[in-house]
């Protein structure tokens, strides 16, 4: 696929030696509550609630078929807006109405961007008043850069977006071609959420690299999920000590922060901070690779992941997901969703308000080269495939 990911290899995600996140330590409490209605970080309010409690285990899905989109690689939907914008790794954000994909490019960022391995067109997000489109790309150096455009309403209520409107909110050189991160969340007071990977290579190490790692060097924005304040530009370090946080999003329905951090050779892991955890929080990378010692056995401070999935059982670059907040399959409700580009299975999993693992199966829905996922304005949530496009996750 011309410009696409590297596909005869393990995704973008793993090249060059994989390396996962890293934590340990302290746990993660705060409440949670599946039926909460909480405006939190999301276009929407959360649509569900239920009248007896979500049964993970009794959940029965598939997968429909939306859009055969080529080389997708993120969702963004916009308030008040039927359609679903998806991202091309090439540099192409389309509109999909009722399954049919418009032709003509809602943007066109291909003469901006280096795409192909880990670069590309990684990450699109509207704003909570769906006037601002940001968009995360990798530039023509490799760098990444992180853009906002102005958006208006047109014709059956899609965002029209204004190409001349431009601004740079921010960017990063990057010492190697990988580990580039990607997603791009706003929340509800419109502040930008950026992740952001070490830089590439392996192990976080070698030119561009602090002697630490830049997981933990606070001189450097790689390895962090950062905030954006688009008013007066001002970027904050949020959080650290991550790897390549490949897709992270916001609880709807509670607020807790979701992230897949990719593994290096040995483990994957996913990453729950609850609403409310301050910027600050450290998730270990690079002295740990998932609970794994990887430069110390111990390491103070950070925190752990609430799940971590071996390579030996055929995984290789996690895909982080959405918790479902959706009204077409109550059992999934509360279940946070998740795969892997090298393992075709979706699968879920629910954790306690302590953050400790309850249950963790696998959905019996598979999607070869997993690229992303995404929600509907509704809460459903929808499921990107480089060679396959667009599906949405329906109930069975």
């Amino acid at each position: 696929m011309s410009g696409g990911l590297a596909l005869g290899s393990a995704f973008v995600l793993a090249a060059c030696g994989g390396g996962g996140g890293t934590t340990t330590g302290s746990d993660a409490s705060g409440a949670r509550s599946d039926a909460t209605t909480k405006p939190t970080t999301t276009n929407e309010p959360a649509a569900t609630t239920t009248t007896r409690a979500a049964d993970l285990a009794a959940a029965r899905v598939q997968l429909t078929p939306i859009a055969a989109v080529p080389g997708a690689i993120a969702l963004a939907t916009r308030p008040r807006d039927a359609t679903l914008y998806v991202a091309q790794q090439a540099g192409t954000l389309l509109a999909v109405r009722d399954g049919v994909i418009d032709p003509t490019p809602v943007l066109d960022l291909t003469a901006k961007v280096l795409s192909g391995g880990e670069r590309g067109f990684l990450g699109v997000a509207f704003s909570p008043d769906g006037k601002h489109l940001a968009v995360h790309y990798s530039g023509l150096r490799g760098q990444t850069v992180v853009e906002e455009y102005a958006v208006t309403t047109g014709a059956g209520g899609s965002g029209s977006v204004d190409p001349a409107s431009a601004r740079q909110l921010f960017t990063i050189e990057q010492p190697q071609a990988n580990h580039n991160g990607g997603q791009l969340a706003y929340d509800s007071v419109g502040l930008l959420y950026l992740g952001l990977g070490d830089g590439g290579g392996a192990n976080d190490v070698g030119p561009g690299h602090a002697p630490q790692g830049n997981g933990q060097s606070i001189d450097t924005f790689l390895a962090k999920i950062v905030r954006i304040h688009p008013g007066d530009g001002r970027v904050v370090q949020c959080h650290s000590g991550l790897r390549n946080p490949w897709r992270f999003s916001f609880d709807r329905g509670t607020g807790d922060l979701w992230i897949g951090d990719v593994g290096q050779n040995a483990w994957e892991e996913i990453d729950w901070l609850p609403d409310g955890t301050t910027c600050g929080a450290n998730l270990g990378w690079p002295i740990k690779e998932g609970t794994h010692a990887l430069r110390s056995a111990e390491a103070p401070g950070t925190i752990a992941p609430v799940f971590e999935t071996s390579h030996a059982d055929g995984d290789c670059a996690i895909v982080g997901g959405y918790v479902y907040r959706g009204k077409k399959i109550p059992d999934l409700v509360g279940s946070y969703l998740f795969g892997d580009n090298c393992n075709p299975r979706i699968r879920a999993l629910r954790i306690d308000n302590n953050g400790a693992l309850t249950l963790q199966r696998d959905l019996g829905i598979e999607a070869s080269a997993l690229s992303s996922f995404g929600e509907g304005n509704d809460g459903e949530l929808y499921v990107l495939s480089l060679i396959g496009g667009l599906f949405r996750v329906d109930p069975a």
